[in-house]
């Protein structure tokens, strides 16, 4: 296919995009003809009768062909399954020329929809593993980690190919695709994690709402992410897989009285990534649309009918398609730590402190902040940082409407404890998300407690900036008072920071906490 051609093809489908190859046939032995922009196909027959009407053995057809640069951003492969296919299994490959320095190279993402089709929304939507992994499979009682069991009905089935970055010279693909015969199998009920555990009552609870596992392109099973996130102090946990839910029944067992687990997903589109915390068990949110396209609100809101938090992740990472493009009107809080802290969290931290100055300038709802891990591998730390929760008890609704309501602070392990409030003259008083309502000349005294942040200095950060910092005795546990009015703070934030590493600029974060806001009266 000439890359005009590609071009005109992407235009039409809208601004993300779509471009269709010609089927692969498996209604006979005979090999494949090529498909358009598809290259060549070949195939092998190895079908057979079982003597009582159904089919055994084998088929497999390759197809092969070249994508140039500009095409679409998704390109769908259409497989004609027959009757009688207890299983589906793809392999594909594609090559990585050499380009120049500063050029981005060829990676290609993979996935699959079943009969139901591929419209967003994803009613037929049976697995993706992004460029985790080269091969998968799927049958009824079975499927590779980011693919989700259950029939293999007859019908016309499609191969997701993701063309993530081309190179120059364009992306030479080779997919092979098995279809395997026999007696279907029957798919296992799943079993999702309970929506409360034991908890202490209204308490602060400690956790971790975004990190990956071997369901996409993390290297851990939800197995040792478990016994990490007990040996970091977590209370809850977060599953959220690249755009696949397929981890939501895989971990069975692994939840009790000590740890709560929610169902989520990453969803990450070509402009941005986006957690979902806590979405119900099994719903699949789509991410196949761009900033251009002005459909995140609709899947903004699919997040929240299916019971989840919106959270921006990431915003100003620097890999490919991870930078924010969607605007934070539809979130309702934001990751502004993610993993150990550097530079593109600095970036986010005061994108969000202009973000409260607006709110305290009249102009729009403030977000809360959020810190996740986005843990994938060793050495990736589980609960570096974690989200702490003011909340009721330890179950999914309560923790979500701590986050809400901006009861949260965060901090780089469970060594580190802090409690932040604000006090008036005459004893009014508000904790972390609060507010005060008071004259605009009335003192408030700010209160900040921390422990286990030896060699850390602690900052009060207003709308007028960093106003006030105090350096912590060496045992890293003090409190630390602060005075200010309404006149001349319009919030009051903390945070606890380690030595700075270059001359110049703030040292690393150990722990923020969200502000308390102090609203003029009268």
């Amino acid at each position: 296919m000439e890359r005009r051609d590609v071009l005109r093809i992407s235009a039409l489908a809208g601004a993300t995009g779509a471009l269709t190859l010609g089927r692969v046939s498996f209604a006979d032995a005979t090999p494949a003809a090529g498909a358009p922009g598809g290259g060549t196909g070949s195939g092998k027959g190895g079908g057979a009768d079982d003597g009582a009407g159904g089919r055994t053995g084998e088929q497999t057809r390759r197809v092969t062909g070249h994508l140039p640069m500009g095409v679409p951003d998704f390109v769908y492969l259409p497989v004609e399954v027959p009757r009688g296919v207890r299983e589906i299994a793809v392999s594909y490959r594609y090559d990585k020329p050499t380009v120049p320095e500063g050029t981005v190279g060829n990676a290609c993402d993979i996935g699959i929809f079943d009969e139901r089709g591929t419209g967003l929304g994803g009613a037929g939507f049976r697995g993706w593993s992004g460029g985790a992994r080269s091969e998968f499979f799927l049958r009824a009682d079975d499927a590779t980690p980011g693919y989700l069991p259950g029939p293999v009905n007859a019908g016309l089935w499609h191969i997701a190919l993701g063309p993530y970055t081309v190179a120059p010279q364009g992306l030479s693909y080779d997919v092979t695709i098995t279809l395997r015969y026999g007696p279907p199998g029957q798919t296992p009920r799943p079993v999702h994690p309970p929506e409360r555990a034991r908890g202490r009552g209204r308490a602060w609870y400690r956790g971790d709402n975004h990190l990956h596992s071997v369901h996409s392109d993390g290297r851990r099973t939800p197995a040792e992410i478990a016994a990490l996130a007990r040996a970091a102090g977590l209370d809850f946990l977060t599953t959220t897989e690249h755009n696949t839910t397929s981890a939501h029944r895989a971990w069975e067992g692994l939840w009790g009285d000590d740890l709560l687990i929610l169902t989520g997903e990453e969803v990450t589109t070509r402009n941005g990534h986006v957690v979902a915390m806590g979405t119900d068990p099994g719903v699949f949110i789509d991410w196949r649309y761009r900033a251009r396209d002005n459909a995140f609100g609709k899947y903004a809101r699919a997040i929240r009918r299916a019971g989840g938090l919106v959270i921006p992740a990431h915003p100003h990472a620097t890999c490919i398609g991870c930078n924010w493009k969607f605007g934070l009107n539809e979130a309702d809080a934001v990751e502004v730590w993610n993993g150990p802290y550097g530079p593109d969290d600095e970036v986010t931290l005061a994108e969000w402190d202009n973000t409260l100055v607006a709110h305290a300038r009249g102009r729009g709802d403030w977000l809360p902040a959020v810190g996740h891990s986005d843990a994938h591998r060793d050495p990736d730390v589980v609960g570096l940082p974690q989200t702490v929760v003011l909340a009721d008890d330890l179950s999914r609704r309560a923790l979500q409407d701590g986050i809400r309501a901006g009861r949260v602070w965060i901090a780089e392990s469970s060594t580190i404890d802090l409690s932040f409030s604000v006090t008036g003259e005459r004893g009014e008083h508000a904790g972390i998300g609060g507010r005060l309502a008071l004259s605009g000349a009335s003192g408030v005294t700010a209160r900040l407690t921390v422990s286990g942040a030896p060699g850390c200095t602690v900052s009060f950060v207003t709308d007028q900036g960093r106003l006030h910092t105090a350096a912590l005795p060496p045992s890293g546990a003090d409190t630390v008072t602060w005075q200010t009015t309404p006149d001349h703070a319009a919030y009051i934030r903390v945070e606890v920071r380690h030595p700075t590493t270059a001359p110049g600029l703030p040292g690393p974060m150990a722990a923020l906490a969200n502000p308390v806001f102090l609203d003029r009266r009268g």
